[in-house]
């Protein structure tokens, strides 16, 4: 069986998730303010969830469908979120999710764990497309996409409904040869 490979950045590791990460998984998932700016994501994050998602991990990969990331400082192998691609082998595309907890929002983590990403989805993996929604409301997640490369393609207004709320939907994305000619430059 194929092991998903790891990444390294400047302080970065991006690896495969390991049943021991659950715990903080938990924790740092379960913050409502996570779950509030995310799709997927329940609130409360309940114990044993976090097991259950990264045993889904392996064969999600092995299938060629999804490659998840946990997201670790190098200096103290301190686990802060999670980065990952959907997979649509049949468009040569994929949708990038990502997530940060808390206490390491701000700090550029995900600016940098998302261009490892798209390095990987795009010379690794071959995609020729990679696209991210976001919420509108959580600017912080359209400031990543913008500073990797992606471009504004559209907002599906009131498209998710959340929490009592209706919320629209941005999506961003770059084609392969826009990340080539960018990193060329």
């Amino acid at each position: 069986m194929e092991r998903q490979p790891s990444l390294i950045t400047e302080r970065l590791v991006l690896r495969s998730f390991e049943l021991g990460d659950a715990p903080l998984v938990t924790i740092l998932a379960g913050e409502r303010e996570i779950a509030c700016n995310t799709l997927h994501i329940p609130h409360p994050y309940e114990v044993g969830m976090a097991e259950d998602w990264i045993c889904t991990h392996q064969d999600a990969y092995t299938r060629g469908v999804q490659v998840i990331f946990a997201i670790v400082r190098q200096n103290d192998n301190r686990l802060m979120g999670a980065i990952g691609l959907d997979i649509e082998r049949g468009h040569n595309r994929a949708e990038m999710g990502y997530w940060i907890g808390k206490p390491y929002w701000s700090k550029g983590y995900c600016t940098e764990a998302a261009r490892a990403v798209l390095k990987y989805g795009f010379e690794k993996l071959e995609l020729n497309r990679i696209q991210a929604s976001y919420f509108s409301r959580n600017i912080a997640s359209g400031r990543v996409m913008e500073k990797i490369g992606m471009s504004y393609e559209g907002c599906l207004r009131s498209h998710i409904y959340k929490w009592g709320e209706y919320l629209d939907q941005v999506t961003r994305a770059i084609l392969k040869s826009e990340y080539e000619a960018g990193i060329n430059k």
